[in-house]
């Protein structure tokens, strides 16, 4: 439930074509609303300028589309991440104006175009094709929370003149999420470039002694580079979400 569906109704109630019963009905649900499978936040648009989205995995098909109706209802965009393309094929049955992103394991139902929130770009990188499943969770994630967002990928310290050919690009940027396995050294060079935010996910992509992603995460929080963050292995979206909150007007 945002802002837009509460003026809406509050001008309902006040133009007559909404009774108060019916108002307080609806308002009844807020701050949250248990589904049985779920206690639905509908009230975190209010409180943190962006909705309640849904972890996909683990999560049964009939469980997301239970708690996917519950946010429409609301007039909630919607974000699911995550998913996989068995589950996501079920959803698209049931609410056939959503799309899935495969690269990004992500679906999204916009009720609504998300309101433009960015004083600038968010740029999304990655280090080698095989991190874009997380850049990619990264860049969906971004554009839903209402940011612009651009992307690079395969750009990795192996081939360091890659991303030296994109110097301006990465000058012009207000946040820049780094994405890397193997080593993690990616976000200590840009961090070195720019003067702006850097958030560095790991990923688990690597041979066995990056166990998993842990030499990467270990990599990044030891950055030699100031201003690099981090966030959780192979965590796209939280990176994305952080970005947003600094890029926010």
């Amino acid at each position: 439930m945002n802002q837009e569906y509460l003026k809406t109704m509050l001008n309902s109630v006040r133009h007559g074509g909404l009774s108060v019963d019916d108002a307080l009905q609806q308002l009844r649900q807020l701050p949250f609303e248990d589904i049985g499978c779920a206690q639905v936040d509908h009230h975190r648009q209010l409180r943190q300028g962006m909705p309640e989205m849904i972890f996909g995995e683990g999560k049964t098909a009939e469980q997301i589309i239970a708690i996917t109706a519950a946010m429409s209802a609301k007039g909630s965009n919607i974000l699911v991440t995550r998913l996989d393309k068995e589950k996501a094929s079920q959803l698209v049955l049931v609410f056939p104006e959503a799309s899935y992103h495969a690269d990004a394991r992500c679906l999204t139902l916009e009720h609504q175009p998300p309101e433009q929130q960015g004083r600038g770009a968010i740029l999304v990188i990655s280090a080698g094709t095989s991190d874009i499943p997380v850049a990619a969770e990264a860049v969906i994630t971004a554009r839903f929370l209402g940011n612009e967002v651009g992307q690079i990928y395969d750009v990795g310290v192996a081939g360091i003149h890659r991303l030296l050919a994109r110097r301006e690009q990465l000058a012009a940027a207000a946040v820049l999420i780094v994405v890397a396995g193997m080593e993690g050294a990616l976000p200590s060079v840009i961090g070195g470039l720019v003067d702006k935010p850097v958030i560095a996910v790991p990923t688990s992509v690597g041979y066995g002694a990056s166990f998993g992603g842990i030499a990467a995460l270990l990599g990044m929080l030891n950055s030699c580079a100031s201003g690099v963050t981090v966030v959780n292995i192979d965590n796209g979206f939280g990176a994305a979400c952080a970005a947003s909150l600094i890029n926010r007007v």
